[in-house]
């Protein structure tokens, strides 16, 4: 039997409430009753003796509750807790200073300013991570304009903006920037539709400002120098990342504005900036814990014969320093200078920086206590054994292609991981990308690190099997979910037949989010994960051979999920319409895209190029672009 969602689900986690939106009487009746425990009463004509009323045992327990409630901090505690009762409900909502949105279609900004009305931080986030691939065609929507309208009138107390992969404008920014006076931090990951321009209203407008961090954004260059629109008196930034940034700022007005940070303890440079420049800046600021270099290449404006500077004390000096990344257009025979700070380093970023094994050695080998690193293919199995040499008390690895054909040779194989799963025995999350692997090398893993929370191997290439044996890499991810029993999100690739799949359904009890490319025999594999993954909050399945069938099998379980995406598999519209008919409160959205491997010859217009279907206490959303079709 399927429940109805308006009984289970929340606006920021996986279950909810049962709602009672926009119900601001009951609030209202809530907070009074609380404010006012005791009530006093004359005894008698021009007596002055009062009598204390005791307070009722509902108005005891919604004090309580909200004295207790201030100091749960997950999101999944304050959910469970809302769902005991309506006055545990009540009492959650108005104790929340956090919000927190993981689909931005999931319920609608009057629904969440109704029911949280003492928010000062708000994250949201908006398009599928396929998204970051290409695979979702743009302009399909999540803008932030319906929810900076909705928050400037309900939080004017509003300190925190977190948003991920959201369209916003620069009207936007500079509505944000006009109506919070108190704004503190502003994160905006994958997002795109902004530029310089409204950057710098919110450099000018908002004093408070701490934090102001662009990680992998589009931007668009409006020939403003966001930089320069910061207030020349001191200021209160402790983060500054633009990074992602591809136009010119002003150094000059940079580096002022380093000095005028006494408290600037993260800056990511963007690639602009060279190495010279970033000396200057790093001897203004040597309390930094986070650094990105920019380019780390050669320092411009220097005179033919002139010395250059000296980095190695530069990096010497920041003895805070504990994350290094950038390196972008590196110049390997800089790499020394970061050789004092490297023992104190617990992250380290080298996914932009171009260099071979022999180059990292005499980095690598001086992080001992590095727990987090990113780097290209280009070190080979040869710097990942260097680095399971040295980095034992590892805890992240994320090994990116320099070049993501699929028809040339990658320089590193199942020898480089089986390095890592030996030395790195405290691993608990890694990103693989290689073109070769063994289910041996896989199945290491899964004994050696068997903490592991994330695993991701991407096998680039369609089907590859095991390249030692020629078999499916069944057993390998079979290993991981058998053996990783702390596991909650997996990706696999390869050579794949349903036996995975029913490894995963069957082990895989804790997983929470599951990629799915080019793999499967059937509409069996994907019935085993739905059936058998009662934690699945997110499934992204790419050109797979499931269908209707295999969809149909996910009833009893997609109101319990954040979302399903599929692409280029074998679905039909009557199979989702069906979908969609059952189940009311699940949207259900059809994309068609030029840019997509047209429709089959066969059934024209009846294949469905990609579906994403969601959860929404809302309904249909009113700003589907043309492309889009709600069943």
């Amino acid at each position: 039997m399927i429940e109805d969602p308006s009984t289970q689900m929340s606006e920021d986690d996986d279950r909810s409430p049962p709602l009672d939106p926009g119900c601001p009487e009951s609030m209202t009746e809530s907070s009074t009753k609380t404010r006012n425990c005791s009530g006093i009463s004359g005894s008698g004509s021009g007596s002055t003796s009062v009598e204390i009323q005791a307070p009722y045992p509902d108005q005891v327990l919604e004090n309580v509750l909200e004295n207790v409630l201030c100091f749960l901090t997950s999101r999944r505690d304050r959910s469970a807790a809302s769902l005991v009762c309506k006055s545990w409900y009540r009492a959650e909502a108005l104790t929340r200073s956090e919000l927190y949105i993981g689909n931005c279609y999931a319920v609608s900004p009057r629904r969440a300013t109704a029911r949280f009305t003492k928010i000062r931080s708000v994250a949201i986030k908006g398009k599928p991570r396929f998204a970051d691939f290409n695979l979702m065609p743009r302009d399909w929507g999540a803008y932030f304009s319906p929810w900076v309208a909705f928050m400037a009138k309900a939080y004017p107390w509003l300190e925190k903006v977190y948003l991920k992969r959201m369209t916003i404008t620069d009207q936007d920014l500079a509505y944000l920037a006009k109506s919070f006076p108190g704004f503190k931090e502003l994160v905006l990951v994958c997002c795109e539709g902004f530029g310089t321009c409204g950057l710098g209203v919110v450099a000018s407008s908002c004093r408070q400002l701490r934090v102001l961090d662009l990680i992998e954004c589009e931007l668009n260059d409006d020939e403003e120098d966001f930089i320069d629109c910061f207030p020349e008196s001191h200021t209160c930034l402790e983060s500054l990342i633009f990074d992602c940034v591809d136009c010119m700022v002003n150094f000059e007005a940079l580096e002022a504005l380093v000095v005028r940070s006494p408290q600037l303890k993260k800056l990511r440079l963007n690639q602009s900036l060279s190495i010279g420049q970033l000396y200057r800046i790093m001897i203004r600021a040597p309390q930094l814990t986070h650094l990105g270099t920019g380019s780390f290449g050669t320092s411009d404006g220097m005179m033919q014969g002139e010395q250059e500077p000296d980095y190695v004390s530069a990096f010497a000096a920041c003895k805070s320093l504990v994350c290094l990344s950038g390196f972008r257009e590196i110049m390997p025979e800089f790499l020394p200078a970061i050789y004092p700070v490297c023992a104190n380093l617990t992250s380290l970023n080298f996914s932009y920086a171009n260099i071979n094994a022999e180059q990292l050695k005499p980095v690598i080998s001086r992080c001992i206590k590095l727990q987090t690193l990113w780097v290209l293919d280009t070190i080979c199995d040869e710097g990942l054994q260097a680095v399971a040499a040295a980095c034992k008390e590892l805890r992240e690895l994320r090994v990116f292609p320099f070049d993501a054909n699929e028809d040339i040779e990658g320089p590193v194989s199942e020898v480089g991981l089986q390095a890592i799963s030996e030395g790195c025995r405290k691993l608990q999350s890694i990103l693989y990308f290689c073109q070769r692997m063994t289910n041996a090398a896989v199945v290491a893993m899964s004994k050696n690190c068997p903490d592991l929370l994330v695993f991701r191997l991407c096998i680039m290439g369609r089907l590859r099997p095991d390249h030692v044996t020629g078999q499916p890499m069944d057993e390998g991810f079979g290993a991981i979910v058998m053996n990783c029993k702390k596991l909650t999100r997996l990706a696999v690739s390869g050579l794949l037949t349903d036996r995975a799949f029913s490894y995963i359904g069957e082990y895989g009890k804790l997983v929470r989010t599951l990629s799915v490319a080019f793999a499967g025999d059937s509409d069996n594999g994907l019935k085993y994960v739905l059936e058998g993954c009662p934690k699945l909050q997110k499934l992204e399945i790419r050109d797979s051979p499931f269908g209707d069938a295999a969809l149909r099998s996910g009833l009893h379980h997609y109101y319990n999920m954040r979302f399903l995406w599929m692409s280029s598999c074998r679905l039909t519209r009557q199979g989702c319409r069906e979908i969609a008919q059952e189940m009311p409160r699940l949207v259900v959205e059809v994309m068609r895209d030029e840019l997509m491997t047209a429709v089959s010859d066969d059934e024209p217009g009846d294949n469905v190029q990609i579906l994403y279907m969601y959860r929404s206490l809302e309904g249909p959303r009113d700003d589907t672009p043309e492309f889009v079709d709600i069943l």
